[in-house]
């Protein structure tokens, strides 16, 4: 157990800022709710973005960049919308030492100015469907934050699509939450519920909003990522309208969808320890770390180290990246050297010393069991290929099944808030009650929601209300 890093039992949010302080993830900025991404975290960040912008470019989405100043009469044009973001507007109301006519704000979300965009783009079915996706940074002023999960600048993507059927946008919107499954689960290795939202948890301004729900290491749920349905609501709010292929003018339907980099935060807190971090292979920025080591700084130097590079250059070209760091701390003890990369989440430490030379091996040491294993210097390539790919399978099972530990089913109101008071977790429950309902709930319950309904046709009596035809949901306190 690490000196600096708190136990998850005894303290599990100290812990959670532990990791990221001793992996060097990010920092609290001079802005209260804002942070600073250092340049690991924000290299992790660059893997989880190359791996969704490749999946959406297969998917036929291009990139393009909308402002970050939005007027604020564009938010009054969609009621639902402008009452859910009200509170957490940071508004621009002075500029050049004079005040603004109207004030702008500073991006919550896109909706509202690609809507206006769109309106100017789009005139003739001939131009559907429009398929966008932007990288930017948002903000949403947050009263308790807490870094990666929730911070009042953060960054993300955000697509937003317009068709001209609703089968078509409902079809995308489902693809796109398939694709952040896929991509979630595949490469962070972070299992994922993929379904449908209540009408209380629903995107402000949205007909329906689906979701990616993941259960992280202390049994609480975080959403992962979301893709909304907004049907015609932003079209008419903004006018977007085309000719159709009878030649009348009809309004588009629309989409929305993004993930962010609160996913380090679920990665952190679905897989690491009480020693620090643990990253999936797949998108670890240092995927394996060789460590040359003797007693005698100069052996380490100048007989170790030119086989230890030999050694990277080799499995680079193997795993097709800069994905091999060397340690030449040659000064610091062994121990500590281990220790460092340990707490940085490397999946793979390579020991290379005077008698792993001499014996013709080299030391492997998996992060996420500890496992030691002296391999063949002929066969170092082909088992470092293998023990990553069984890391990252290993994490995505290992996570799985803490789920499906720590989920339960409840027939009553009863059983569910004894669930939740006593174990936490999921708790699965038919329900089909109000948003009056979900509030109820939450208020005796200390926060619990309903996460997501469960995708199929399971449906039995209410839970709550009695009523017939009700849906089966998870409940959870979440993040």
């Amino acid at each position: 157990m690490a000196r600096n890093i708190t136990p998850r039992q005894e303290n599990y949010s100290q812990w959670y800022l532990d990791v990221i302080k001793a992996a060097g993830l990010a920092d609290y900025a001079p802005v209260r709710g804002c942070m600073v991404i250092r340049p690991t975290g924000y290299a992790i960040w660059e893997n989880i973005q190359a791996k969704f912008d490749s999946a959406f470019k297969k998917t036929g989405h291009v990139n393009a960049y909308f402002p970050v100043l939005i007027p604020n009469s564009f938010f009054q044009k969609e009621a639902e919308h402008v009452e859910g973001f009200a509170p957490e507007l940071a508004m621009v109301t002075h500029a050049g030492g004079e005040k603004l006519e109207e004030p702008y704000a500073v991006r919550p979300t896109s909706e509202t100015v690609i809507g206006y965009m769109y309106s100017k783009w789009i005139q003739s079915w001939r131009d559907l469907p429009v398929l966008i996706n932007q990288w930017c940074n948002v903000m949403r002023w947050e009263k308790r934050p807490r870094l990666f999960l929730r911070t009042s600048e953060f960054l993300w993507q955000e697509g937003h699509t317009a068709h001209e059927t609703a089968e078509e946008a409902r079809e995308e919107t489902l693809k796109m939450l398939g694709v952040y499954r896929d991509v979630i689960e595949n490469e962070l290795a972070v299992p994922v519920i993929a379904g449908e939202k209540t009408a209380g948890e629903r995107f402000p301004g949205a007909v329906d909003t689906y979701t990616c729900e993941a259960m992280m290491s202390d049994s609480k749920a975080l959403q992962a990522g979301t893709s909304h349905f907004l049907g015609q609501n932003f079209a008419k709010a903004f006018d977007i309208q085309y000719q159709n292929r009878e030649g009348e003018l009809a309004y588009c339907w629309t989409t929305s969808w993004g993930v962010s980099t609160r996913l380090i935060g679920a990665l952190i807190m679905t897989h690491s320890d009480d020693d620090g971090l643990i990253i999936p292979p797949r998108i670890a920025p240092v995927k394996a770390v060789i460590l040359p080591i003797s007693k005698d700084e100069s052996i380490a130097a100048n007989k170790i180290l030119p086989i230890a590079k030999e050694l990277a250059a080799k499995l680079d070209d193997s795993l097709g990246g800069m994905y091999t760091k060397i340690d030449t701390d040659f000064h610091a003890r062994p121990a500590d050297r281990f220790f460092t990369h340990l707490q940085k989440g490397v999946p793979l430490r390579l020991e290379l010393g005077e008698k792993d030379l001499a014996a013709g091996t080299v030391r492997l040491v998996r992060r996420d069991t500890g496992e030691k294993i002296d391999v063949k210097s002929e066969n170092v390539i082909d088992t470092v290929k293998k023990l990553l790919d069984d890391i990252q399978a290993n994490l995505f099972t290992r996570a799985k099944n803490f789920r499906e530990d720590n989920t339960y089913d409840a027939a009553n109101y009863d059983e569910l808030k004894e669930i939740i008071n006593n174990k936490g977790g999921f708790v699965r429950a038919y329900f089909g009650g109000s948003i009056e309902d979900e509030k109820r709930i939450k208020e005796e319950t200390g926060g619990a929601t309903p996460r997501v309904i469960l995708p199929g046709d399971n449906r039995g009596k209410c839970f709550i209300t009695g009523q017939d035809n009700a849906r089966l949901t998870i409940f959870a306190k979440a993040y």
